[in-house]
């Protein structure tokens, strides 16, 4: 498959002005919290690969097979019409795919695109060798220090933007980072994106609950842009993930998100949930054949919409407790399933979607390991977009103010590990060497003097004093460090700016479609 870029494709950003060290430029801001600059990831090696080559083809076979002859349900009578006049075989709810036409249908995808930011320099690419970093998304609770786990709320929902447009780890919402759940249903999708869009410039993400939020989500990002549909068609500039319901299943929903991003240009991150011994079998190579399955069904599907629509693979498999059946992460079988799942969407040359997951119940040990180890999967499975990067927490039934911080900060560490590591006459330092001999030290040479400011990464949450020093000042611990580093955050948060023209138009569509009762629920 050819890369796409389109008209007015993003340009890759200089990284911004101010200290730098290994782990990028830094803001020289004194009131400002140093941290590592807003930048744009990339793979500097190939990834990682844990199935051989005759393993990948199994698991190729394997997913065919439940295609050509299992199927999978798609509930939207108008998905299966589609299908079947696209050459899917149709008998009631249950689609069959010959495999010649799904392949036929997934070589239409591109391999690559650029997704407009509201903030051209913020703009990023979903696919090839870069990485995109989303933060935590859909969880119905949030916690924090100071106030405990609650119910998600628009105050709280707010917030957590706010923090995701300070971190300069993050380049995508992934969702709601929480749930607003005091804003009634029929309108939340409107003032959610309202907050999205104004109070970041971060790629938003619209959910695919039917089309008319879809629709609404196109025109909000639209309006915020300041540009005319003809263009937003060539510059995506919204996301939005579609689950199957696994197994084996498209719900309607769904598949109207699916139907109006396509037609629209817009991106579709097609994504099993697939919890081995729950929802696919308990084998991870049965859970992989059963992931991919599905996953080729919707990308196939949203070729047969719009050929050439943007559309991303996305794998979700991880493990249950088979004590408790409770959703695992950051396991070992996560960690195969991440990495085995990036070699399945290089297999059909499209970008790759994993997480950073945990089951913690509180951002403690357990929390950064998990997430460490889930890390460690998808980086060297090659992942494209990191949905849930910062601040998910017990499974993703939490958003944790701390952890988001913290996730930001390890994601900022990796960033540094992936910098390239320069080798020359000045970095091989060989006059120093000389200079100082057997047995001295080299704090003080020239070339130490000139670089020590930026030499080597400096981190937000981690605390290097020695023992006596920490303890005289109160014995903080990483949660608490972060906390801190929450308040500073927030504290600081300067809303990117808007031409007041664009937030007018943006306002009064926003409004008019609150005061038309926005979209109809029945919950």
């Amino acid at each position: 498959m050819a890369e796409t870029t389109g008209e007015g494709a993003a340009a890759e950003p200089e990284v911004e002005r101010g200290r730098r060290g290994r782990g990028g430029g830094r803001r020289s801001a004194p009131a400002k919290l140093d941290q590592p600059a807003w930048r744009r990831l990339r793979h500097r090696g190939p990834p990682a690969r844990i199935l051989s080559d005759d393993a990948l083809e199994s698991i190729h076979e394997a997913s065919l097979t439940i295609l050509e002859e299992i199927g999978i349900d798609f509930l939207l009578p108008d998905a299966r019409d589609r299908l079947a006049a696209a050459g899917a075989t149709v008998q009631g709810e249950r689609v069959r795919f010959d495999r010649t036409l799904v392949m036929d249908l997934v070589a239409k995808a591109p391999s690559a695109f650029d997704v407009h930011s509201r903030t051209p320099e913020r703009s990023v690419r979903f696919g090839g060798d870069e990485i995109v970093i989303c933060s935590v998304a859909s969880a119905p609770n949030v916690s924090d220090l100071d106030g405990g786990r609650r119910v998600g709320n628009r105050e709280d929902y707010r917030n957590l933007l706010k923090l995701a447009q300070s971190l300069n780890a993050m380049h995508a919402l992934g969702g709601y980072p929480v749930e607003p759940v005091d804003i009634h249903a029929s309108v939340r999708h409107l003032e959610g994106l309202r907050d999205m869009v104004t109070l970041t410039d971060r790629i938003p993400h619209a959910y695919s609950l039917g089309r008319d939020r879809i629709e609404d989500g196109i025109e909000i990002v639209r309006l915020s842009r300041g540009v005319d549909r003809a263009t937003l068609e060539r510059e995506p500039s919204l996301f939005s993930v579609i689950n199957a319901s696994s197994p084996l299943r498209y719900d309607t929903p769904m598949l109207e998100g699916v139907i109006a991003l396509a037609e629209s240009g817009q991106v579709t991150v097609i994504t099993p949930f697939t919890l081995a011994g729950a929802m696919a079998p308990v084998t991870i190579a049965g859970a992989l054949a059963q992931q991919n399955a599905e996953a080729l069904a919707g990308i196939a599907f949203s070729q047969v919409v719009r050929p050439g629509a943007p559309v991303v693979y996305g794998g979700f498999t991880s493990n249950v407790d088979m004590k408790s059946g409770a959703p695992a992460f950051g396991t070992p079988e996560y960690m195969q399933a991440a990495v085995a799942g990036g070699q399945l969407a290089r297999r059909y040359d499209l970008p790759y979607r994993s997480s950073n997951v945990n089951a913690a119940n509180v951002p403690d040990a357990q929390a950064a390991w998990e997430s460490a180890f889930s890390l460690w999967g998808t980086f060297t499975g090659g992942v494209n977009l990191l949905m849930h990067g910062c601040g998910w927490m017990e499974g993703g039934l939490t958003a944790s103010f701390e952890k988001m911080v913290m996730d930001a900060d390890m994601i900022a560490m990796v960033a540094g590990f992936l910098d390239p590591l320069t080798v020359d006459d000045a970095s091989l330092a060989l006059d120093a060497v000389r200079e100082v001999g057997p047995g001295g030290h080299f704090f003080g040479t020239a070339h130490t003097q000139e670089r020590y400011r930026t030499a080597f990464f400096a981190p937000m949450v981690s605390d290097w004093r020695n023992f006596e020093t920490w303890e005289e000042a109160g014995a903080p611990d990483a949660l608490t460090r972060a906390n801190g580093l929450v308040k500073r955050l927030l504290a600081e948060y300067e809303e990117p700016p808007m031409d007041p023209a664009i937030r007018e138009a943006l306002d009064a569509f926003v409004d008019r479609r609150i005061a038309e009762g926005g979209t109809k629920t029945d919950f």
